[in-house]
């Protein structure tokens, strides 16, 4: 029988005048069966297994990590008999990290072994300590014959009688020596036993963890068996796209083949490990909001023309550099209008930031199968989505200007199933891994070229084939500057090859600047990728073929001025 409330939405501002005081509490313990992470937080499902006798009762659910977000808690589920479900507190509480019965036990076993071998320890130093005095008891017999008043008979004036002595002064002196060091190494070793027992025992001091406690306040018409689900989200937890494209080039009857490997890692710091849980990845994001970001209206105005100043008899003249910091027409200063252009370019700079940053139009969820488990740690943990055959068509592309070197492209269409979200790919040609690079944001059927580095089996050379500067005309002198390249292009693979070959020429910014476009090989397309002056030349080159692209420009403007290349 499904329990006869509705889900309700946990609030720490719940009143609780209407539960009864003599309600009887049940401690609920609840396991992690399923997790449906974000790219920004996750959401959490609890389940928990109890039996509640007839009445009023007060369940408490102590499990919860401190990053539960209050608002974000649910509760609903299934019971034998009808359970009426009335008000859902929450709040945050400091449980204690060990079990204080056990946690006293072992620091009584701990304290108890420290002061044994602090007493064993005292009883070594107390041997070091005799050593010590035996030694300088010894090195005092060594100092008898020098002592003034000393009278030693014939023989030992000789030298006889004190060689016996000092022979077995040495010996004693030595065994004293090798006491003293025997004990000291003893004393070393109790000192690192109890240095090791009570780090231990600073381990067991109370700790307490901040968690989240649930309070449930129930009725049940009869005892019954229930089963809750708990479900919360947690803001310290993510997953990103990670992408393996293997492409097989192929042969010359054997067409070319790329397989899309789609794998996601997922992190979380939230508190609590998820173990052996049914993971969902969605694509939703939750942390950004539920509405569209609100516009202010802008206006613009003329700045405020400030109140010129009286003048003062000992005031003395303004100065040329205060003269150039005020505007002509006498209204601010010129650091406060350039400031006031900063600001309104930077406001600008902001809203096209925060537009591209936060729109998707796309959405979906990957079942993870089998069960998983991912710590707590921060450590990554990887796992499988899907991966889709797709078959490419291969370009060859270089730009000779900046590098004389080809490069191999794969042009393919995203499968038609779920968006394929932005996240690093790794590439690997004919089975060789040849670097990463960065997959964009990819909707069903959208295109897309990966580059999988050199082509050596592609021939590029670039030569600057005239390059000089002039003047022209009689009456109205123009300055010219005109430039021309040749490029070839050779295919030294057994099939044919699609090219493309990208250079740029020089665009003006100012009306008596004229750029005229030169040569011999027209190019196929103009302004790529909305950028004006760069040329693209495309061409199919069967095997050993080659093709060379003669192009150039000329520059001319009014004599007398000067002219510069930049961006």
């Amino acid at each position: 029988m499904r329990i006869e409330v509705r889900w309700l939405v946990a609030a720490a501002a719940v009143v609780m005048a209407a539960t009864p005081v003599a309600a009887a509490e049940i401690g609920g313990t609840s396991t992690i069966t399923a997790v449906t992470v974000f790219s920004r937080g996750a959401e959490v499902t609890r389940t928990a297994q109890l039996k509640i006798p007839q009445g009023e009762h007060l369940i408490v659910f102590k499990d919860l990590p401190a990053q539960a977000i209050d608002g974000s808690i649910r509760i609903e589920g299934r019971s034998t008999g009808k359970l009426d479900m009335g008000s859902v507190d929450t709040r945050r509480v400091e449980i204690p990290h060990l079990d204080p019965v056990v946690s006293k036990s072992e620091r009584r076993k701990l304290e108890e072994a420290i002061e044994k071998l602090q007493d064993e320890r005292a009883l070594v130093a107390a041997e070091m300590d005799a050593a010590d005095a035996q030694k300088r008891f010894v090195e005092g017999l060594v100092a008898l014959p020098s002592r003034p008043g000393a009278k030693p008979d014939d023989k030992a004036e000789k030298g006889e009688a004190w060689g016996d002595v000092f022979v077995l002064i040495g010996s004693r002196l030595a065994e004293a020596e090798k006491a003293r060091l025997a004990a000291g190494l003893k004393v070393r070793e109790f000192d690192r036993r109890i240095a090791d027992l009570e780090r231990a025992l600073s381990d067991l001091a109370p700790i307490e963890d901040a968690r989240t406690e649930v309070r449930v306040h129930v009725t049940a018409a009869a005892a019954l068996e229930a089963n809750l689900l708990l479900r919360y989200q947690v803001p310290s937890a993510s997953w990103q796209s990670l992408y393996d494209a293997r492409l097989s080039t192929g042969a010359r009857n054997v067409a070319p083949s790329l397989t899309l490997v789609r794998r996601a890692a997922v992190q979380q710091r939230t508190g609590e490990d998820w173990r052996d849980v049914a993971l969902t990845l969605s694509t939703a994001r939750p942390a950004n909001g539920a509405s569209a970001p609100t516009l202010d209206a802008i206006a613009v105005d003329f700045i405020p023309e400030l109140p010129q100043p009286r003048p003062v008899a000992s005031a003395p003249p303004p100065t040329a550099l205060a003269s150039r910091a005020r505007r002509a027409d006498g209204g601010a200063p010129a650091d406060e209008a350039a400031a006031a252009e900063k600001l309104q370019d930077e406001e600008v700079a902001m809203g096209e930031q925060r537009a591209g940053a936060e729109i998707s139009a796309f959405q979906a969820r990957f079942d993870i199968p089998g069960r998983v488990t991912v710590f707590t740690t921060g450590e990554v943990k990887r796992a499988l989505i899907d991966e889709a055959k797709v078959e490419p068509s291969l370009v060859v592309r270089a730009v000779p200007r900046l590098r004389t070197q080809a490069y191999l492209y794969a042009k393919l269409a995203a499968p038609k199933a779920a968006a394929y979200l932005p996240g690093t790919i790794a590439l690997f040609r004919d089975g060789t891994y040849v670097g990463t690079g960065k997959l964009p944001l990819l909707g069903p059927g959208q295109e897309h070229e990966i580059g999988f580095g050199g082509d050596d089996s592609v021939r590029i050379r670039y030569a600057t084939v005239e390059d000089k500067r002039g003047e022209t005309g009689l009456i109205s002198s123009q300055q010219t500057d005109t430039r021309a390249f040749r490029i070839s292009i050779k295919n030294l693979h057994e099939r044919a090859i699609a090219v493309s070959v990208l250079d740029n020429i020089p665009t003006s910014r100012q009306q008596d600047i004229k750029v005229e476009l030169t040569g011999k090989t027209p190019p196929t397309r103009r302004d790529v990728d909305e950028k004006r002056g760069v040329l693209a030349w495309e061409a199919q080159l069967q095997p050993d073929e080659e093709r060379q692209i003669e192009f150039g420009y000329r520059v001319s403007w009014p004599a007398g001025k000067r002219v510069m290349y930049g961006r």
